[in-house]
């Protein structure tokens, strides 16, 4: 499933492969220069320098991050600083709030494993028929100095953020359905507050010092700057 390690020593950057779009991070890392390694296991879990948590079911990702014993080692890392990049379901188990939490025959919500500041709703663009694809500015993306070029981004059964807390930065928004359009991130927003700039215009990328989430997959694109810059954040250097 993962592709042979590179050669130019860069940071040993695990996947959690309990379920999700595993490989295609993968690909991304090891483009980046990378090593990418799966994480399944707390011991795995342990070694490694940063974390991605996939798009998949954030649903299905809860659950057996509890049955493989992942929970509480999650919890602990996550706690202590590691640097951890949720994409899409990644974004909503790293959110400290669902907005509508799917809930088991018990009547009981799915939990997160949190650390962002944030509520999200789930698949908050519509279903698969509604995915869609569009151009974003994107805060951060070059290196200091370097020139900002929209992203193009990938929503699949994407979520959104509706409130962002004390010391989370909206990196990207997107138009809501029916008016879709790149809008400018709002790089003052941090408050704890909602995160719409206006009525009309949904948060989709957000990141609070070592996390950073995003409701699209450039992992299916061949974009590759949100790994770069999470790369970059693993080595301290954004």
């Amino acid at each position: 499933m993962f592709p042979d390690p590179p050669r130019s020593g860069g940071p040993r950057v695990g996947i959690l492969a309990l379920q999700g779009d595993v490989r295609e991070h993968a690909r991304a890392l090891e483009a980046c220069g990378a090593t990418a390694v799966p994480v399944r296991r707390p011991g795995e879990l342990a070694a490694v320098e940063g974390l991605i948590i996939p798009g998949g079911e954030s649903t299905t990702i809860d659950k057996l991050t509890r049955i493989f014993g992942m929970r509480d080692p999650l919890l602990e890392r996550i706690a202590a600083g590691l640097p951890v990049y949720g994409s899409c379901a990644g974004m909503i188990m790293l959110a400290d709030e669902i907005a509508d939490p799917a809930r088991d025959l018990d009547g009981n919500p799915q939990q997160t494993l949190g650390g962002l500041d944030i509520t999200v709703r789930r698949n908050a663009f519509g279903r698969q028929v509604d995915s869609f694809e569009t151009e974003l500015e994107f805060q951060g993306l070059a290196p200091e100095g370097g020139a900002e070029t929209p992203l193009h981004a990938v929503f699949i059964r994407a979520p959104w953020v509706e409130r962002v807390g004390v010391g989370v930065q909206v990196l990207a928004t997107v138009r809501a359905p029916g008016t879709l359009a790149p809008a400018a991130p709002n790089p003052g927003q941090t408050g704890g507050q909602t995160a719409r700039i206006d009525p009309e215009v949904r948060a989709v990328a957000v990141r609070s010092q070592h996390l950073l989430a995003t409701s699209f997959h450039p992992e299916v694109t061949g974009e590759r700057r949100i790994h770069e810059l999470f790369i970059r954040m693993i080595r301290g250097e954004a």
